[in-house]
């Protein structure tokens, strides 16, 4: 990365993941994993799936390799179940977890299904709060967040820390969104999305005192990433009366465009 230049967040093509490059490092990112998802659909609402662990494995395993990354970052929700993984579920995240670290080191953002797994992993894996981070070329710049430009990172389900508005993009999960589809003759369909666009600093944090979000002349791009669990649900993000799920959008994305997986852009995300 060049001094000065502002860092880029570039999908992989086709998959629900990214790469930025952080000079010394090449960072890996996805969001909402949820390991476990089918014994916690059993166990919620009696669904009977046949699990995908090995899948979900095995292709992380493989964007890492294919993306030279040096780094795995997962943007919170790493597990499905709220509070300590246990059973079936613990064993997918540790296998998940053993076959990842085995290669390059990970980061977990802690989602709001994660604070079990948190404490569980922390030996082996680096965990952020919830209120976000700084990433550098040395991984997370943790408590410290001071800094000029990079990539934030944050899951969403809380109030972010306001100086993540000092870098260049910030990235976050927690919303799954999805667009539905339509075609002429009235058939739909609903697909993933990423959603891209300028962040209103007004709305992103929580409490005006906290920062003049007016004197922020260059704010940063914020990145909503899709589910990396297709099983996982979603916000229909173009359907007109969807609420969303993190407390500063949409107000925080005033106007964001929707991308498919496959690049296609779909124009902006309120107007699909």
């Amino acid at each position: 990365m060049v001094p000065g230049e502002r860092v880029a967040v570039e999908p992989v093509v086709g998959e629900p993941a990214a790469v930025a490059d952080l000079g010394g490092e090449r960072a890996l990112l996805v969001a909402d994993v949820h390991a476990g998802i089918e014994v916690g659909l059993r166990y919620e609402r009696g669904v009977e799936l046949d699990s995908r662990a090995t899948e979900r494995r095995e292709r992380l395993c493989r964007f890492v390799r294919e993306t030279d990354a040096d780094r795995l970052v997962v943007l919170g929700d790493l597990a499905h179940r709220i509070g300590a993984p246990e059973g079936d579920e613990r064993e997918e995240i540790e296998e998940l977890v053993r076959a990842i670290t085995d290669r390059v080191p990970m980061t977990l953002v802690e989602g709001n299904h994660d604070a079990g797994v948190a404490e569980a992993f922390a030996d082996v894996v680096d965990v952020v709060g919830p209120g976000g981070a700084l990433l550098d070329h040395d991984g997370v710049d943790g408590d410290d967040i001071d800094g000029d430009g990079g990539v934030a990172v944050l899951h969403g389900h809380t109030w972010p820390d306001p100086e993540l508005l000092d870098a260049d993009v910030i990235c976050m999960g927690h919303e799954h969104p999805q667009v539905r589809l339509e075609d002429s003759v009235g058939g739909s369909r609903v697909e993933r999305a990423w959603l891209r666009g300028e962040v209103d600093p007004r709305a992103f944090i929580e409490s005006r005192g906290e920062r003049d979000a007016d004197a922020i002349e260059d704010p940063p791009e914020l990145v909503v990433f899709p589910a990396f669990n297709e099983r996982s649900g979603g916000t229909w993000v173009n359907v007109e009366g969807q609420s969303f799920l993190a407390p500063f959008l949409p107000g925080a994305l005033p106007a964001g465009d929707a991308y498919l997986l496959d690049g296609t852009r779909l124009g902006e995300y309120r107007r699909v």
